[in-house]
């Protein structure tokens, strides 16, 4: 959810002694690492396990050119993948992930969901956003997006994925999202429900929203032909112990496959930057990411 109440439940949990992690960066076609500030421990190797090659995009939206990251195998074609990085947007960590997906078979863009007011990356970390430098550059981007804009987003982006030459158009397309993205990969499948095979939020926000009423990520569920996997926060479950139940109800009346899951591990398990980065979650969720993909692209 990324609010203060999240924030400091991830405070506690630190101040219990779990500490911060290294993490991977991926830079000039290799992997290397780089110390996020106050990391103490390092993580699990995530290396692509195939060689791929990255390169920086602009992508022609209806709003505007969205800037994002496209890394993909150095050779062949493979399904497309749309991430959507949390509430500190594109950087480092995010590029790490899709280099990492990539490797395992798959052409992904990370795209800048912040591209109407800033290219990216605008915070250099996810530690970035909790200072009052990093929520002074977020909130007014934050406050420009809106459900119908990231719909258009993401046909945009599919359309992009198709037309490039690593990307094989003949099979389905997925998505992931992560905080603030993990809604926007039903809104992807929604965008463009004869593309998009199959969607993975972790720790999303706001999945379950009865302020958004008709819009509201668990009621687009039945425009969608996507299967699901929910991996969900114990502290954000613990705060909302209804979502899950509801996600499960709309995506068995929607006649959706999804995996709806409370992981023992904070808000932000998943993400390599974050304080609360919990190694052993974080693979058990990928683990499910892969299996996802692999049934359903």
């Amino acid at each position: 959810m990324c609010d203060d109440l999240t924030e400091a439940d991830n405070a506690a949990v630190h101040a219990r002694g779990l500490d911060r992690r290294r993490f991977a960066m991926l830079g000039a076609g290799a992997v290397t690492l780089a110390t996020v500030p106050g990391c103490l421990a390092a993580i699990a190797d995530q290396r692509p396990a195939v060689p791929v090659k990255a390169r920086a995009v602009a992508i022609a939206t209806p709003d505007g050119r969205a800037d994002g990251w496209f890394v993909a195998p150095a050779t062949g074609k493979h399904p497309g993948v749309i991430v959507w990085p949390d509430i500190a947007g594109l950087r480092d960590a995010y590029k790490t992930m899709a280099a990492r997906l990539a490797g395992a078979g798959y052409a992904v863009l990370v795209v800048n969901h912040y591209y109407r007011g800033a290219s990216a990356p605008v915070l250099d970390s996810l530690v970035a956003w909790r200072t009052p430098e990093g929520q002074a550059k977020l909130k007014p981007l934050i406050a420009g997006i809106t459900p119908a804009g990231t719909a258009r987003d993401a046909a945009a982006f599919v359309a992009w994925l198709d037309q490039q030459g690593e990307v094989d158009s003949a099979r389905r397309i997925g998505t992931s999202g992560y905080c603030m993205g993990g809604p926007y990969t039903v809104r992807t499948a929604a965008a463009v429900p004869g593309r998009v095979g199959a969607a993975a939020s972790f720790h999303g926000a706001n999945l379950v929203d009865d302020v958004a009423g008709a819009d509201s990520p668990h009621r687009l569920l039945a425009q969608t032909r996507a299967a699901y996997l929910f991996a969900i926060a114990q502290n954000d479950d613990a705060r909302a112990p209804t979502d899950k139940t509801t996600l499960q109800q709309a995506a068995k009346a929607a006649g959706r496959p999804a995996e709806i899951t409370v992981y023992p591990a904070q808000h932000g398990w998943c993400t390599l930057d974050a304080p609360i980065y919990d190694e052993v979650q974080a693979e058990a969720a990928w683990a499910r990411l892969l299996a996802l993909f692999k049934a359903n692209l």
